[in-house]
């Protein structure tokens, strides 16, 4: 019984470091989007998506709107945005996105996590052209004529969109097209009064390398301790 309960205990505690990250990761995203394009979600694309993607992980209303709020506080830091590029172990690419107020820490712990876990971090460009960097719309099948919106989602730039599992092992729909059609395809949803479960800008590998289980395993250690530096948003492979 004991044991059971420890195993219950960390599965416990890795959900809650992963929904922490989670709304670390969105908090960020809401700032910045606030200081490009202010506090109004009805004129603000970039906020509307993060409140949408902040349902998306069940973050609370009162903290999206305490993010928001902070983010207008002058001691409130600004993050640039930066791309890191490297090869992990059995030369999987990995793109690693931050949001940072200290670029000097930022490169320093992303190159420590690469060479601890048997990788390298690269130049600009070295790994990213195996990647194509596209909106990535998840929604719930319900209610949902694939087929039909398919079609009326065409011209609105719309590339590719299929059936995949969420995280609990729900059907969901994923909806795909071209980075500079993101917006195109925001509102096309919104037009037909679509919410998305989630909205997000992914780098999707053109290639993948194949691996076995036992490498799989190394390169995902590598890309758990980049995903759990404060100063990562997200990180994208291309392993098979």
């Amino acid at each position: 019984m004991g044991r059971i309960f420890e195993v219950r205990k960390s599965t416990m505690f890795a959900r809650w470091d992963r929904m922490a990250k989670q709304f670390t990761r969105i908090g960020k995203e809401i700032v910045i989007a606030v200081k490009a394009g202010g506090t109004d979600p009805n004129t603000n694309p970039a906020l509307r998506r993060c409140v949408q993607n902040a349902k998306s992980v069940n973050m609370p209303k009162d903290r999206v709107e305490a993010a928001i709020k902070r983010a207008l506080g002058k001691e409130m830091a600004n993050y640039d945005e930066i791309l890191y590029e490297g090869y992990g172990p059995h030369g999987v690419a990995i793109l690693v996105e931050t949001a940072t107020d200290n670029h000097v820490r930022t490169v320093a712990n992303v190159k420590s996590h690469f060479n601890k876990g048997g990788g390298a971090l690269g130049n600009s460009g070295s790994v990213s052209f195996q990647f194509k960097k596209m909106g990535v719309f998840k929604l719930n099948p319900s209610g949902v004529d694939a087929e039909s919106l398919e079609l009326e989602l065409i011209d609105a730039g719309l590339e590719e969109l299929g059936e995949s599992t969420g995280e609990n092992g729900e059907e969901i729909l994923v909806a795909r097209c071209g980075f500079t059609d993101f917006g195109n395809m925001q509102k096309a949803f919104e037009d037909r009064s679509i919410t998305p479960l989630s909205a997000e800008l992914e780098w999707i590998p053109s290639v993948t390398v194949p691996v076995t289980d036992e490498q799989a395993e190394e390169v995902s250690k590598l890309i758990e301790k980049l995903e759990q530096d404060e100063d990562v948003q997200k990180v994208f492979h291309n392993m098979g």
